[in-house]
């Protein structure tokens, strides 16, 4: 956890035990879906609790995951379920520290303690559990391509041979794009809404991320953008905290599993995403050892 936590947990630990646990006992907390919690003592949880803050990162340029709103917090389906996360620690939602956190930046934030978890349309991958931990997944998306509503030569993965495609560093769809499709001509930025004017200008032909994070692009282009085909791979997002801390991980999955069955998950989901997409199916927690 971030070093600022350490430093705050013991200052307001007891007002914090009034207000967010009626318990005197530093490692309980109280949790809307099941009353009163208890959080073994030095854990990431207690500690988390104790301190009645958390800082995740998230996107602030997708629509309907993560997007910046007016107030300068982000919303969207993601941030939700950070806020049910953090609702179970005793955490109210203004509470919450959120740090923009792009593809590329996502494992160096957790390695190095500057977030509690990422919350971020974060695809766990083989390669990215050798340096942190998933729980989850709490979705199932899959890579897609959108274009210029105009377009008409492009309808998958297989028209891509010399075009120019836009996707970001560090993002599995681009991964994909560079082992799969050598023919096309890869462009990458650091956000996705980087991709967006170069697409307009012709500087690009396709953009390429997930299903999910295309339909934001496309409910808010006013007709101009469209997701062509259908999806060509499986992107299970998870939550990323990190490595060593199987107990942490542990929890975050009790909780998905939780809301998957009580139904706050779904309602989430209709809040946000759910405005413009069909309602998914429910995951299932992969609870892998950790090698």
């Amino acid at each position: 956890m971030p070093n600022t936590l350490k430093l705050a947990a013991a200052a307001i630990a007891a007002g914090l035990a009034l207000s967010a646990c009626s318990s005197d006992t530093p490692d309980e907390s109280s949790s809307d879906g099941g009353g009163m919690m208890e959080f073994p003592e030095g854990s990431t949880m207690a500690q988390l609790a104790e301190a009645g803050t958390i800082t995740i990162g998230t996107k602030f340029d997708q629509p309907l995951f993560g997007l910046k709103a007016p107030s300068g917090n982000p919303e969207g389906f993601d941030v939700e379920i950070g806020k049910i996360i953090a609702e179970e620690l005793g955490i109210p939602a203004d509470e919450i520290k959120w740090i923009e956190t792009v593809s590329a930046n996502r494992e160096p934030f957790i390695e190095a303690g500057d977030v509690d978890m990422v919350i971020a349309t974060y695809t766990i991958n083989d390669k990215r559990k050798d340096l942190i931990s998933f729980a989850g997944p709490y979705y199932l998306a899959g890579q897609a391509l959108m274009t210029l509503s105009t377009t008409n030569d492009i309808a998958g993965p297989d028209d891509l041979s010399g075009k120019k495609v836009c996707s970001v560093e560090g993002s599995t769809p681009a991964q994909n794009i560079a082992d799969n499709y050598p023919d096309a001509e890869l462009s990458l930025f650091a956000a996705y809404t980087d991709c967006l004017e170069p697409l307009r200008n012709g500087q690009v032909d396709v953009v390429t991320t997930d299903n999910v994070i295309l339909a934001g692009y496309v409910a808010e282009s006013d007709g101009e953008f469209k997701v062509v085909g259908e999806p060509f791979t499986e992107e299970p997002y998870g939550i990323g905290v990190t490595r060593e801390d199987t107990e942490f991980r542990n929890w975050v999955n009790d909780v998905l599993e939780e809301i998957f069955a009580d139904g706050r998950w779904l309602a989430a989901w209709k809040a946000t995403a759910g405005t413009v997409l069909p309602d998914p199916a429910v995951p299932t927690v992969d609870r892998y050892e950790v090698g």
